[in-house]
């Protein structure tokens, strides 16, 4: 029985018994275990046909819901979602807020067992869990822009639950199935503009979308994450987009609409990012570049392009983790991540530069280092499916990765000139899950077969031939030149106070402001009406008084 217990169960059960823990230091072991156990628990799951652990009937046997399906693709998501709440944990125990601790726990637990899940209506249920739960790392800043974002995050989360509630609902009346498996369209069927077949699938493709912000679906990701807390945003950047993605590649490979998709994704943040003053906002675009490549390898749909969105997925929990825990560290320390504010702190933050550095590395792709041989699996699938157009834009975007990330980050938050603050260096348990993130990013970059043998489908590529490392080298170099040409002939745009203009500004203001407009004209047109019906009633009133009064 032990056997097909969820290992969700483990981090969501056991964050509801982390407020009762008092004593600090037992509490902080207690929660650091939940992720370890799970891991562990993970390892020894039974491999059977079909991957099918645990099934419950409900309504009298009129539906099977899989609770537990386990295969080599949500094996590693789940391999990494584990080690993700381990860190996101070690990061936060500073914090010594409960909020954070129990909806942290829940929130990775809801993402693991989304992950395992084997049918739409428990996917759905979890990913109902995820939404709820991550909104309070956002309201846990308790500031006033924390809980706006936290309303509008919200709302996107639940309004991408109920549709993707329809679109079980329409997939199930034309269907007759609840699995959660390949919903796209299989060759000769006809479809519609995104590659889809049914109302059903449609809705749950959008869906899907919104969760991993695609463009114009995606504004919630930079709005929201910034707002959080520091060991919040650490927590946010690894689970929600990550699950949309796992839930793409399981159930629409091979839809070609997300070549398209997932290639606009990678190239407009970077515009947005360079203009960026929040640095921790420069980051929240560049996790929407790092999704497009994700994107972009389910689209292709072959294996090598699938082990590359799983590979990437993993490397990129890592690397992005370790960037926005060097970027909280800095707002715990400074009060913030204003580019225009910082400068020179490597001088009294030495070790989280050195891990910054690290992973901006790591999601520059430098050769040995994670992101090396994840990405180049996604761009390797493109060249071989004679996707040209595709291949240099993965190419150009990689280069504008290492612009605004690899340097950008790095360079105003810890060099640039010197803003003059000194600080203690970060927390101990920052720095202790910097540095085993900082780790796990060379060693997996160093010795790629680690994470190869895990993914998916076995495969044999070396990421280490000459000409990929040539060429991402020549990419690196000419970024870089490029970088330093614009701050010496002033052309790179100047690290000021400024409001970043994106679709987001729509909903939160164009519309709240239309809506306050019409109030406001409503609320004068109705006092004309009172005030002319008001003149009417008393002309009337009065010409009757005079007719027939005494």
């Amino acid at each position: 029985m032990i056997a097909k217990i969820p290992p969700a169960f483990i981090l969501i059960f056991g964050a509801l018994l982390v407020p009762l823990i008092r004593n600090r230091r037992i509490q902080a072991i207690y929660m650091l275990m939940l992720p370890v156990l799970g891991f562990v628990h993970l390892l020894y799951l039974p491999h059977t046909d079909g991957g099918i652990l645990w099934q419950v009937s409900i309504f009298g046997g009129s539906y099977t819901l899989t609770l537990l399906r386990v295969d080599k693709l949500s094996l590693v998501f789940g391999y990494i979602f584990h080690i993700a709440a381990f860190l996101s944990t070690l990061y936060a125990l500073h914090s010594k807020d409960d909020t954070q601790y129990v909806s942290g726990l829940i929130y990775a637990g809801s993402a693991i067992g989304a992950v395992f899940a084997g049918d739409l209506i428990t996917l759905f249920v979890y990913w109902e869990f995820t939404a709820i739960a991550s909104v309070f790392l956002i309201w846990a800043r308790r500031t006033k822009r924390a809980y706006s974002a936290g309303m509008r995050y919200l709302v996107i989360q639940i309004a991408s639950g109920v549709l993707l509630l329809g679109g079980i609902i329409f997939h199930y009346r034309a269907t007759g199935s609840l699995e959660f498996g390949f919903l796209g369209a299989a060759k000769g069927q006809a479809t519609n503009f995104l590659g889809l077949t049914t109302v059903g699938s449609t809705m749950i493709f959008i869906a899907f979308g919104m969760k991993a912000a695609f463009p114009l679906l995606h504004n919630w990701l930079q709005d929201a994450y910034p707002e959080a807390t520091e060991a919040g945003t650490v927590f946010l950047s690894a689970f929600t987009t990550k699950l949309a993605i796992y839930a793409l590649a399981r159930s629409f490979p091979g839809t070609e609409s997300l070549i398209w998709i997932g290639a606009t994704m990678t190239i407009f943040p970077i515009f947005y990012a360079v203009i960026e003053n929040d640095l921790r906002r420069v980051l929240a675009y560049s996790l929407n570049n790092q999704l497009g490549y994700m994107v972009v390898g389910i689209g292709i749909g072959t294996h090598l392009a699938l082990n590359g969105t799983a590979a990437h997925a993993f490397t990129h929990i890592l690397y992005k983790s370790l960037l926005f825990m060097s970027m909280g560290a800095v707002l715990y320390r400074t009060g913030t991540a204003n580019g225009s504010e910082l400068g020179g702190l490597y001088k009294s933050m030495p070790y989280t530069t050195v891990f910054c550095i690290i992973g901006a590395a790591s999601i520059s792709a430098f050769p040995l280092f994670n992101g090396f041989i994840s990405k180049s699996l996604i761009i390797s699938a493109a060249g071989h499916q004679g996707l040209v157009v595709t291949w240099m834009i993965l190419l150009f975007a990689s280069a504008g990765v290492f612009h605004h990330s690899g340097i950008k980050i790095p360079f105003f938050a810890f060099f640039a000139h010197d803003s003059g603050i000194r600080v203690k260096e970060a927390p101990l348990n920052m720095l202790f899950a910097m540095g085993i993130t900082a780790l796990l990013c060379v060693v997996t970059g160093v010795f790629p077969s680690i994470l190869y043998n895990i993914l998916p489908y076995s495969m044999d590529y070396q990421p280490y031939t000459f000409p990929h490392v040539i060429t991402q080298l020549q990419i690196l170099l000419w970024s870089a030149l490029a970088f330093v040409f614009l701050q010496k002939t002033k052309l790179y745009p100047p690290e000021l106070r400024s409001t970043v203009l994106d679709t987001d500004w729509i909903y939160r203001k164009f519309l709240p402001g239309v809506v306050q407009f019409v109030h406001v004209i409503g609320a004068l047109i109705w006092d004309a009406i009172l005030f002319l019906g008001g003149r009417l009633l008393a002309g009337f009133l009065g010409r009757v008084e005079k007719q027939y009064g005494s």
